[in-house]
């Protein structure tokens, strides 16, 4: 938990928040979260890739917050900042108190690190990040003295449950997983799922690609690497379980072996707010869920169904480069299937043929991150042409 966090208070003033990844999933329902509690959080900057008419809204409704767009380069009247540079000045050069990273993919490393260094609280659902580089991120918010709060329902559920009961009393962690839009269809139906399909999930309301690595179980496979990292808790006291009715977010053990869960509507605005609100928890306009009349359901997650669930944790047995191959080759694959090179069933396929190239157990700096992950994603689509071919 003190790799997390250090003391803070919410205080009296307006938080002023940097969003990166406004105009995606996480971006818009943190808006949501601002737009509810004017007297509490500003938007002070916010950034998306290349939509552009989704910044413009958000200009009209946030007058004052610096705007970029990271994909593109030429500035406008509207948007002064672009490109990679521009993102960065935005993470660096905003005044604010904290950054949330809700960007998806590889390219959210960059602002996280940045809002580290830059002194702002870091609220990370950028996956990627803890993925790529934890002991980046761990040391530059150790040098800086800053806080990364997870964003991300299941982390922020154990964040909550471990600050509770502190890591000490903990036998193990589990976070659930709803098993995504393929979780009661035949295995044997399986190799004729389409992109569309797999992109329907059943509880929650997500982007495209992380809806996809849902019904893979590959961005469960993801969280598990995250939570090993966020928590300090070895792979083997780190469990998956498939909860349809994606209620309960987490649960931990404690050491007489009690269970302890976190239960809330699938709704992401509620661990946004907490996450903007930390240490103090205030109440929330989306989150309030009675039980009665509910069945919670619990189950194993099936290996033959969900192989990428298993090589994630082949990728934390080989360490650092393991994980960073790992999601690169994930990436490569979900655009691929999209793209109707591959089958679904050949996404885990073209993952696990990256995985059996060699790959470092430690990464030092950001130089030998991007290395490794350059030459997964090469490894990746030289699997997809072999899938492609055959």
């Amino acid at each position: 938990m003190d790799s997390l966090s250090s003391s803070g208070c919410f205080g009296e003033t307006v938080k002023r928040i940097v969003l990166i990844g406004a105009t995606g999933s996480i971006g818009r329902q943190t808006l949501d979260v601002i737009r509810s509690n004017p007297g509490l959080f500003s938007l002070a900057g916010a950034s998306a890739h290349r939509d552009e008419a989704g910044i413009r809204a958000i200009a009209a409704d946030f007058p004052a917050a610096r705007l970029c767009l990271s994909g593109e380069a030429a500035p406008s009247d509207t948007v002064s900042l672009r490109g990679s540079t521009g993102l960065e000045e935005l993470v660096r050069g905003t005044e604010a108190d904290m950054v949330v990273n809700g960007a998806a993919g590889s390219g959210g490393l960059a602002p996280s690190i940045a809002a580290l260094e830059s002194g702002k609280d870091l609220a990370l659902a950028n996956k990627e990040s803890v993925v790529m580089a934890w002991r980046l991120l761990k040391d530059a918010a150790a040098a800086s003295g800053r806080n990364i709060i997870p964003v991300d329902s299941e982390h922020a559920a154990l964040f909550q449950l471990v600050g509770l009961l502190g890591s000490t009393a903990i036998d193990e962690l589990t976070i659930t997983a709803s098993g995504g839009a393929f979780r009661d269809r035949p295995i044997a139906e399986l190799a004729s799922a389409t992109a569309d399909e797999a992109a329907a999930h059943p509880n929650w309301n997500m982007g495209r690609k992380i809806t996809i690595d849902s019904a893979t179980m590959a961005n469960k496979g993801l969280e598990v690497i995250e939570a090993v990292r966020l928590f300090g808790f070895s792979a083997e006291r780190v469990r998956v379980l498939i909860h349809p009715q994606s209620l309960v977010h987490a649960l931990v053990r404690s050491r007489d072996g009690s269970l302890y869960a976190q239960i809330s509507k699938p709704d992401m605005r509620v661990p946004i707010q907490n996450a903007l609100t930390w240490p103090e928890t205030l109440p929330c306009p989306f989150g309030r869920l009675e039980l009665a009349g509910y069945t919670l359901e619990f189950r194993q997650p099936q290996a033959e169904r969900y192989p990428l669930l298993g090589l994630a944790y082949r990728a934390l047995e080989i360490g650092e480069g393991g994980t960073v191959a790992y999601n690169a080759a994930d990436e490569v694959a979900v655009e691929a299937f999209e793209r109707g090179q591959i089958g679904f069933l050949e996404i885990a396929g073209v993952v696990a043929r990256t995985m059996e190239k060699a790959w470092p157990s430690r990464l030092d700096g950001l130089e030998s991150i991007f290395d490794a992950d350059m030459s997964a994603r090469v490894a990746a689509r030289a699997a997809v042409r072999e899938y492609s071919c055959c």
